[in-house]
């Protein structure tokens, strides 16, 4: 939505392909990170956008047994913006539909998934879709895939995956919040457990960290000593546990992966975002790799998309300028995430020992200097991009 957005802002002519009805989904990526509200903020948005519903979270901080440390500090950070945003995806979705919209040349089919890809001529010249009214077939100079850790077209397009591992997976749920709660947006480590919590406002996003495969494990022991970890783990939720998580069907599975193409590009079609390189839920930063991956696209393709002069098979090096400004960022985030699934958490949820808390987060705690290193990771991350795809008067 964001590629469409940028590429109809330059006089592309854009269709985005999305194959629900509604971009109602729960549990998506809904952190918005000073990296990207800085785009927003480049674009004019900024003020409009924050208008949506949402909520803001300063700081990270990360109890460990008994002892809580601040772990990172966005107030800090030179970027516009002082913090992460807490929208729902559907809100930041419907805020660029409602904007692109105001572009003639953009286009948004809903309803309408992306099947399979058309090629002629050695290359990619558009997509296959099914439709509430049947299988159709629309022509492009590029197909851009944007389909998830799960794509579609990378898989027709036979693109080489790097699997770079995954030794958790992750339970969602939502915990009601009450008068009282303490804490704030971070994490909850105890024996053998990690638990990520989100301030929503009006309930706790939680993501309970599991071993890979671990959820049949879990289930077998029962819901109610699940429960039991959790309060374990976040003693304020005991009165309210039983209701809020009344059966499996109030936890949510997200299976890990870690991985990224070899190649993200043939002639006349493209993959970014997960369809790239799909992130561990590590940071929360998916979605932020994702919008800067549209922003550097559209930095490099919107004026050779808007010249009529230059033909499709033209526009083919430029995909490769893509992978290549975005590969940096991609295995840097992705070498991060991997050192710390396999060096920090998988030990933790092996451990039968009580927690201490580390040394280094001792030093976050006491310097607030040093919270910025984590911040500018998570809220910035390597080779931000910034908007410099032009606008058609």
């Amino acid at each position: 939505m964001m590629l469409g957005l940028l590429l109809a802002r330059a006089g592309v002519e854009v269709n985005v392909l999305e194959k629900h009805g509604d971009f109602l989904r729960d549990f998506r990526g809904d952190t918005v990170h000073p990296s990207t509200l800085e785009v927003m903020h480049e674009l004019g948005l900024l003020e409009s956008f924050l208008q949506r519903p949402f909520d803001k979270a300063t700081e990270l901080r990360v109890q460990v047994g008994n002892e809580e440390a601040a772990l990172a500090d966005f107030t800090g950070l030179k970027t516009r913006c002082g913090f992460i945003a807490l929208m729902p995806q559907w809100e930041f979705l419907d805020f660029l539909r409602d904007h692109a919209q105001t572009y003639p040349s953009f286009r948004l089919m809903m309803n309408t998934e992306a099947t399979g890809l058309v090629e002629q001529g050695g290359r990619v010249s558009g997509v296959r879709a099914r439709t509430q009214d049947g299988e159709i077939e629309i022509g492009a100079d590029l197909v851009v895939a944007c389909d998830g850790r799960r794509s579609t077209l990378r898989g027709v397009a036979g693109f080489t995956v790097h699997n770079l591992g995954a030794p958790i997976d992750v339970l969602w749920m939502r915990i009601s919040k009450q008068p009282g709660d303490t804490g704030g947006t971070g994490g909850r480590i105890g024996t053998g457990s990690f638990l990520a919590m989100i301030d929503r406002g009006s309930y706790w996003q939680t993501a309970f960290v599991i071993a890979k495969g671990g959820m049949e494990k879990i289930k077998a022991a029962g819901l109610e000593a699940f429960r039991q970890r959790m309060v374990a783990l976040v003693p304020m939720f005991a009165g309210r546990i039983a209701a809020d998580l009344a059966s499996w069907d109030d936890v949510k599975l997200l299976s890990v992966s870690v991985d990224r193409l070899e190649q993200w590009w043939k002639p006349g079609l493209l993959c970014i975002g997960d369809a790239a390189h799909a992130m561990s839920p590590i940071g929360g930063v998916g979605i932020n790799l994702a919008i800067q991956d549209a922003v550097a696209t559209a930095n490099l393709l919107a004026a050779p998309l808007a010249d009529d002069g230059l033909g499709a098979d033209m526009i083919t090096p430029y995909l490769a300028k893509v992978q290549a400004r975005r590969m940096f960022p991609t295995r840097v985030t992705q070498a991060v995430q991997v050192a710390a699934q396999n060096n920090l958490i998988n030990p933790l949820l092996d451990s039968t020992r009580p927690p201490t808390m580390p040394f280094v987060l001792r030093l976050f705690n006491r310097f607030r200097l040093m919270r910025r290193w984590p911040a500018y990771a998570v809220g910035v991350g390597a080779r931000p991009e910034h908007v410099q795809s032009p606008e058609k008067s």
